[in-house]
């Protein structure tokens, strides 16, 4: 039997947490991800369950939204990122799948992906540094794509004066903390 252990995606056995001045960038290695797409011909019927599964009405173009055990974000034309907590959805495609059962097709994206929260008051002087989002359009529930550090990454906003969550590739994982490190030591 092997004896593995677990690590982050930065190789921790616990998340990285940096913190200059008063923002704080936390890795969060406890997220489950899947996507979602609609099949062709089954976009309303999709959309239906998808409501259902979040109990809140699927995002729209730009924006993330909060339900009750899943989270959702936007990604294209009946395209969208759903997550939840990896405890108790570490299966979280299989779940969202039996749910959503003809009208869309489900991706496990766990793995693929990892997950940064940027917290503090001057969160938006650090975002000024790393992307090229409007600051002066995004606003709690608004989520983007985007590029950092020539990385594809979506950008969520929890509270755009005070929590950003930073989703980006996994096997770039370490180049993106650095990236914003860097970028929180400049702004900071």
């Amino acid at each position: 039997m092997h004896d593995l252990t677990p690590i982050t995606a930065l190789g921790g056995t616990a998340p990285s947490v940096d913190t200059i001045a008063d923002v704080t960038l936390t890795e969060v290695p406890d997220v489950a991800l899947a996507s979602v797409a609609a099949r062709l011909g089954q976009q309303a019927a999709c959309t239906k369950k998808l409501k259902t599964l979040l109990g809140t009405a699927a995002p729209n173009p730009g924006q993330a939204v909060e339900g009750k055990d899943y989270a959702a974000l936007w990604m294209g034309p009946d395209q969208w990122m759903l997550s939840a907590d990896f405890d108790t959805h570490e299966d979280i495609a299989a779940l969202v799948k039996s749910h959503m059962t003809n009208t869309a097709s489900v991706t496990e994206q766990t793995d693929a992906w990892t997950c940064f929260d940027l917290t503090g008051p001057r969160i938006n002087a650090v975002l000024e540094l790393l992307c090229n989002i409007d600051l002066t359009q995004f606003d709690t529930g608004h989520a983007t794509r985007t590029s950092i550090h020539h990385l594809g990454c979506f950008v969520i906003c929890s509270n755009i004066s005070e929590s950003v969550r930073i989703i980006g590739p996994r096997a770039s994982a370490r180049s993106l903390h650095h990236a914003i490190t860097t970028a929180m030591v400049a702004a900071l």
